[in-house]
C-alpha cells in the first residue's frame, strides 16, 4: 500500500483522542482536581505535549518512564506518547529506587516523568541505573518548583504547536511497555500495541455496555492497566467523561460520586469492601451510580450479595484477564451474577478460551487446567525476552499461569494461580475454596488463605483474618466454622487474626509478604 493509504487507514491509539474531540469538542473529558478539560482541549494539549517530548529528543520507539500517582498529567502523556508513536512505561510508584533503576535499565528508557514528591526517588533511580535520561519532566502535585534538571511538564501542554505530529503509527508499532508484579526475581516487560489495546477497548465497550454517556471516576493506579486501558482509555474512546483522583479514598470516593453524579465505577472487591464498611456509605446520595466493574481479585459471594442489597440500582459485571492480554479476557455479566457467582464469565467477544493440562493438550469440561487464551488483545511479547514469550505463547495460546475449571457453555472459574495452589498431605487445596467459606462467617470483614511449609504437611492451610470493626470473633469461632463447612485436609491448620492485609495499590492482597511473615507458624 502507499503511505497515503496507510496514513488513510491508521487507527492508533492516538488516533481515537482526535477523532472524539471531533464528535464532542465542548464535552468535558477530564475533571482532576480544579482542572476541567473539554476534549478539543485534551487534544491540543496532547499535542503540544507530544511536540515537546520531540524537541527534547524523544523519538519513535523511544521509552519513556512514568512516575507518578493519578492525575491529570498521567492522562496527558499516556495519548501524548502514543501519537508520537513512543513507548510509556509507567511505573508502579510504591517501588523503591533500585527497583526502579531495573526498569529503567532494561527498557532504556530515554528519559522519566515523575512527579514532584517522586522526583528524589527518580534521581536516586537514574543515578543506579547509569541513565542520562535525556527528557525529565516533573509534575508539580504538591506545588513545587522543578528542581535541577527537570522541566515543570505544564510548560509542555499550555504552549506549543496545536497540530497533531504527523507520525506514522502501524498496528503492531508498540506503545506501551507494562511491568508486571508477578512471582519472579525481575518483572517482565509486557510490550502492547494499537492493535492489542484498541481491540480490548471494543471488547470492554461491547461486553461491558459502556457509553459515551457514562461519568466514571477513576482512583487505581493508571499505571495499572485494569484502570488505564479498561476503563479510562475506553472513556477516551467513547466520549465519556473521567474524573481523576489521586487514589481510593472510601471518603473521598464515595463524596465525588455524590458531587459530580459518577455512574460508573471500578474498584478491586478490596476496595468495594472498604467502601460498604465506611461510616459515609449510607449517607451519601449514590442513587446515580449505575455501573460496577470488579476484577483483580474474585470477588467474595457474601460480599456480592451484600453489594446488590445495599445499592440494588447497580449493574455489576466482573472483568477477568492478564496485562499480557491488555488486560480483558472474559466477563461475568450483570444478570449472571448470582446464577454464577463466583464465575469469571465466558471469553470477551474478540478472545478465544480454553484450559490445557501440563502437556498443553486441552482438558475436558469440570477438570482443572491451566488458563489459556487466543486474541488480538494479547501483547507482542516480552520485551528483550524471547526465552520467556516463547514459553508464555507455545502452541499459539497464550498461557496465563491461573488455574480454572470451565463448564459446557463456556463459563470459567478461576481456580486460583499456580502458585497460589496449596499442596497439603498429598492433596490440592484451591485457596480461595477456602476463603469464600471463611467469609460467610460472621464478623469477617476480609481473609486472605495461603500456605506456609510444614515439616509433616509439606504446606500447611493457613488463614489470616481481618475481623469487621466492633465484632469479637476469635480464632475458635473461624476453626469451628471450617470445621463445620470444609473436609479435613482443606480446613486451616493456623488462624490469625489482624488488623489489616497487606494490599498493592491495585488493590490486590499481597500473599507473598503473607507467607513471609507467617513462615515461623510451624515451628512454634
Amino acid at each position: 500500500m502507499s503511505s497515503s493509504v496507510v496514513r488513510a487507514r491508521q487507527h492508533s491509539v492516538g488516533d481515537l483522542l482526535h477523532r472524539t474531540a471531533r464528535r464532542y469538542p465542548l464535552k468535558v473529558a477530564i475533571i482532576s482536581g480544579e482542572l476541567r478539560v473539554t476534549f478539543s482541549e485534551f487534544d491540543v494539549a496532547v499535542n503540544r505535549a507530544a511536540h515537546a517530548l520531540s524537541a527534547r529528543g524523544l523519538r519513535k520507539g523511544d521509552r519513556l518512564a512514568l512516575l507518578s500517582h493519578n492525575c491529570w498529567e498521567f492522562a496527558l502523556l499516556a495519548f501524548a506518547t502514543a501519537k508520537l508513536g513512543g513507548v510509556l512505561v509507567p511505573v508502579n510508584f510504591m517501588l523503591n529506587a533500585e527497583e526502579i533503576a531495573y526498569i529503567l535499565r532494561h527498557s532504556g528508557a530515554s528519559g522519566i516523568v515523575a512527579e514532584d514528591g517522586l522526583a528524589s526517588t527518580a534521581e536516586k533511580a537514574l543515578a543506579t541505573a547509569d541513565v542520562a535520561g535525556g527528557v525529565r519532566g516533573w509534575i508539580p502535585l504538591s506545588g513545587t518548583s522543578p528542581g535541577e534538571g527537570w522541566e515543570d511538564v505544564g510548560a509542555w501542554w499550555r504552549e506549543g504547536p496545536a497540530a497533531a505530529p504527523e507520525v506514522p503509527v502501524g498496528d503492531d508499532d508498540p506503545l506501551r511497555l507494562m511491568y508486571t508484579s508477578g512471582t519472579e526475581s525481575r518483572p517482565k516487560g509486557v510490550m502492547l500495541s494499537s492493535r492489542s489495546l484498541v481491540s480490548q477497548y471494543v471488547s470492554c465497550v461491547i461486553d461491558g455496555e459502556m457509553s459515551a454517556d457514562d461519568v466514571e471516576v477513576h482512583t487505581l493506579p493508571m499505571y495499572h492497566c485494569a484502570q488505564l486501558d479498561c476503563f479510562f482509555s475506553v472513556d477516551v474512546y467513547l466520549g465519556a467523561t473521567s474524573i481523576i483522583l489521586p487514589g481510593p479514598d472510601p471518603a473521598v470516593l464515595l463524596e465525588t460520586i455524590e458531587r459530580e453524579k459518577v455512574t460508573k465505577l471500578f474498584c478491586p472487591p478490596t476496595v468495594w469492601i472498604s467502601l460498604l464498611r465506611h461510616p459515609d456509605f449510607d449517607t451519601r446520595d449514590l442513587s446515580s451510580l449505575k455501573k460496577g466493574y470488579y476484577g483483580a481479585s474474585a470477588m467474595p459471594v457474601e460480599v456480592l450479595r451484600e453489594l446488590m442489597r445495599r445499592l440494588p440500582d447497580v449493574r455489576l459485571w466482573n472483568f477477568y484477564g492478564q496485562t499480557e492480554m491488555a488486560p480483558l479476557a472474559t466477563i461475568l455479566r450483570p444478570h449472571e451474577q448470582l446464577e454464577r457467582a463466583g464465575s469469571a464469565g465466558r471469553a470477551a467477544i474478540n478472545v478465544e478460551t480454553m484450559l490445557v493440562n501440563d502437556d498443553d493438550e486441552p482438558v475436558p469440561p469440570g477438570e482443572v487446567g491451566e488458563i489459556v487464551h487466543r486474541s488480538p488483545h494479547a501483547a507482542l511479547g516480552y520485551y528483550r525476552d524471547e526465552e520467556k514469550t516463547a514459553e508464555a505463547f507455545r502452541g499459539g495460546w497464550f498461557h496465563s499461569g491461573d488455574l480454572g475449571v470451565m463448564t459446557e457453555d463456556g463459563y470459567l472459574s478461576v481456580v486460583d494461580r499456580k502458585k497460589d495452589m496449596i499442596k497439603t498431605g498429598g492433596e490440592n487445596v484451591a485457596s480461595r475454596e477456602v476463603e469464600e467459606v471463611i467469609y460467610e462467617l460472621d464478623g469477617v470483614a476480609e481473609v486472605a488463605v495461603f500456605g506456609i511449609s510444614h515439616p509433616h504437611w509439606i504446606e500447611a492451610v493457613t488463614a489470616v483474618v481481618v475481623p469487621m470493626v466492633g465484632t469479637a470473633l476469635s480464632v475458635d469461632d473461624v476453626l469451628a466454622h471450617a470445621r463445620e463447612r470444609l473436609a479435613g485436609y482443606k480446613r486451616p491448620k493456623y488462624v490469625v487474626l489482624a488488623d489489616s492485609l497487606p494490599k498493592n495499590p491495585s488493590g490486590k492482597i499481597l500473599k507473598r509478604d503473607l507467607r513471609t511473615q507467617h513462615a515461623g507458624l510451624a515451628d512454634a
